[in-house]
């Protein structure tokens, strides 16, 4: 098992640890739902350094990211970053990622934590045509998620540049808690604002205690990967393994907006022929109508009771105080206002399919 570089500080502070993706990390602090009231209401930090970091430069850097994601990546520009992801060759999705262009021929991929070696693999498989310099980075950086809608204000103390000026998807590599050249990227998975902070793991720990000076009378708080998932959901943001795979194409998990037929990319044919063949299944949110809690890979039945697709993420919402969930479904129960049942145990719960996110904030 790895440990990131505040594990120490973590168990110090009476985290509850536990095994993800290979490493050691804090699942809940106080519990998942003060945590996940404290983002949705003031300023929160996760640990989130297990993420995975490539650094691509060179001549034919853009020229492999275009390849290998399906987003259009010249588009971007020195400060903006773009959400993207690597199609297989089969219709699925090796990963979803943040694409971030650093310098003129220099990019940073972030991608998720327990596909670090697949990624690497498949991204390098590709790069035997485009021969870009590739270097991962991820034993080194450490990433903090400071998140919520006072993360501007606690944390302008800290740097010279003006937070409030940074746009979403953008970033500005600067100082931040006393060290020189941090990425400071308006960027999160909770849909109340704030910033990832990347930094040396030699770094980290000075800029964790800053943080937390500085934030000291903004309530800020350590935040675990409980209340992290919980707020993702209630966005409607998808989380690798449970609500995208090897197997679900862009496309049917409503990522459409993400891929980009105005270049070729890996599958990028097959998937053109998806999109004009129409989907046969969607993957939708729900709310439970009755009480109940929904979970990943309980079953979707309908009003017979025959099973027609499963749940991906599910959970009681603490902001909403009810059963939500995500799941794949055919086309004719996705839209909006559909009646679904999930199926809790013995009991089926009847449910509605809605718009995302789950929380309008």
């Amino acid at each position: 098992m790895k440990n990131t570089a505040l594990t120490a500080i973590h168990e110090a502070l009476g985290a509850k640890m536990v095994p993800f993706a290979g490493y050691n990390m804090p699942v809940s602090y106080e519990g998942v739902n003060i945590e996940h009231e404290t983002v949705r209401k003031g300023v929160g930090v996760f640990d989130v350094s297990h993420m995975g970091e490539f650094l691509i430069s060179g001549p034919n850097a853009l020229a492999l990211i275009q390849k290998v994601t399906s987003n259009d990546a010249s588009k971007l520009y020195i400060g903006k970053a773009q959400y993207s992801c690597l199609p297989n060759e089969t219709g699925g999705i090796v990963d979803d990622l943040i694409v971030y262009q650093i310098k003129e021929e220099q990019y940073l991929l972030v991608v998720n934590a327990s596909n670090i070696d697949k990624d690497w693999n498949h991204i390098t498989k590709y790069n035997k045509e485009f021969n870009a310099d590739m270097r991962n980075i991820s034993e080194g950086y450490s990433l903090l998620a400071i998140q919520g809608p006072k993360a501007v204000e606690a944390m302008q103390s800290l740097t010279s540049i003006d937070l409030s000026q940074i746009k979403f998807y953008n970033f500005k590599v600067a100082d931040f808690a006393g060290i020189e050249h941090v990425i400071i990227s308006a960027t999160g998975y909770t849909g109340s604002g704030g910033f990832e902070i990347y930094c040396k793991n030699e770094e980290v720990k000075q800029v964790w205690n800053k943080v937390f000076e500085a934030g000291v009378n903004f309530g800020i708080k350590p935040i675990g990967l409980a209340a992290r998932d919980t707020l993702r959901l209630e966005m409607g943001y998808c989380l690798y393994g449970n609500d995208i795979n090897d197997t679900t194409s862009p496309f049917e998990a409503g990522l459409g907006w993400i891929t980009k037929f105005t270049k070729d990319f890996v599958n990028s044919e097959a998937l053109a022929q998806e999109k004009e063949r129409g989907l046969e299944r969607k993957l939708v949110a729900f709310e439970l109508d009755d009480r109940g809690i929904p979970r990943h890979d309980y079953d979707i039945v309908d009003g017979q009771g025959n099973k027609i697709g499963i749940v991906t993420s599910g959970t009681m919402s603490p902001s909403l105080g009810k059963g939500i969930g995500l799941g794949y479904v055919p086309k004719i129960f996705s839209e909006v206002g559909s009646k679904i049942n999930i199926q809790v145990r013995k009991k089926a719960i009847p449910a509605t399919v809605v718009k995302l996110p789950f929380y309008k904030g």
